[in-house]
């Protein structure tokens, strides 16, 4: 079954950071990604930009209406996601908790199943 381990992240928690907590960071989801490969669950992996750079399309009476920014009153925002293939969700929350980011306080994953995808190769 596939799954998305969304990435949630609090600005201010990543500019708290030491530049070596930001390496380590780095090369754990490195060696994340090597392992979940070679395990054969990896699908695929993006890094999103920040919401600074976000455009949000919503309905305005039922025109819809381009604004800049979040679509979210919230700090806290998507910084990525991994897409994975794996047995069971008990599976997915054990590979959440080798990423990085669940090692550090103010950084969240959210697991979520995958009900419909088309346009990639999966």
């Amino acid at each position: 079954m596939k799954y998305v381990i969304l990435m949630q992240v609090d600005p201010d928690v990543l500019a708290a950071l030491t530049d070596e907590q930001n390496a380590a960071i780095g090369e754990g989801h490195q060696k994340f990604m090597a392992a979940i490969t070679e395990s054969g669950e990896f699908l695929s992996t993006n890094a999103l930009g920040d919401p600074s750079q976000s455009t949000v399309v919503r309905s305005n009476g039922g025109t819809p209406e381009v604004v800049d920014g979040p679509f979210a009153e919230s700090k806290e925002f998507m910084g990525g996601y991994y897409l994975v293939d794996v047995e069971s969700k008990e599976r997915a929350i054990e590979l959440a908790a080798q990423i990085p980011d669940a090692r550090i306080d103010g950084l969240a994953l959210e697991i979520r199943p995958v009900m419909f995808s088309a346009g990639a190769d999966m």
